[in-house]
C-alpha cells in the first residue's frame, strides 16, 4: 500500500512540473461579471503588455488581477527554469466564490436580499 502511495505521490509531483508557473486569488470581495471583463482583456497576451493594460485600465479589477499576475512571474522566477521576457497568459478565468446574503429594509414591511459577491481568480503562464 505504501508503495502504491509514493507511486501516485511522484506521478502528481511530476504533472506539477509539467504545468506552467501560476497563482489563484481567493475570495476577492469583487462580483466575478466584474472580473471577468477585466480577466479578458489580458488572456493570451504577454505579461509585460497585460501589465501595461492594467495599469491603464479604469476598471476596480484591474488592480487586484495585475498583483496576481506578477505573483505568478514571482512563482515562475522561484521554479526557475523559464524565461521571464517571453512569458504569456495562458490561461486566466474566474469562479464564483461565497456570497454574503444581507438584508435591506424596504417599504412597507417588506426586505429586500443584498447578495454580495466573490470571486476566485487563477492565472496560468505559459510560453
Amino acid at each position: 500500500m505504501a508503495t502504491r502511495q509514493r507511486e501516485k505521490a511522484a506521478k502528481r509531483l511530476q504533472l506539477r512540473l509539467q504545468r506552467g508557473p501560476n497563482a489563484a486569488l481567493r475570495s476577492l470581495r469583487m462580483s466575478p461579471r466584474k472580473v471577468r471583463l477585466v480577466v479578458d482583456m489580458v488572456r493570451g497576451r504577454g505579461v509585460g503588455e497585460a501589465l501595461d493594460i492594467l495599469t491603464f485600465s479604469a476598471k476596480a479589477a484591474a488592480r487586484p488581477v495585475a498583483k496576481l499576475i506578477r505573483s505568478a512571474v514571482a512563482n515562475a522566477e522561484e521554479k526557475g527554469g523559464f524565461d521571464i521576457d517571453s512569458l504569456l497568459i495562458k490561461t486566466a478565468f474566474v469562479d464564483e466564490g461565497p456570497t454574503w446574503r444581507r438584508w435591506m429594509p424596504r417599504a412597507m414591511g417588506r426586505a429586500t436580499r443584498i447578495r454580495k459577491r466573490s470571486s476566485h481568480v487563477t492565472v496560468e503562464l505559459g510560453t
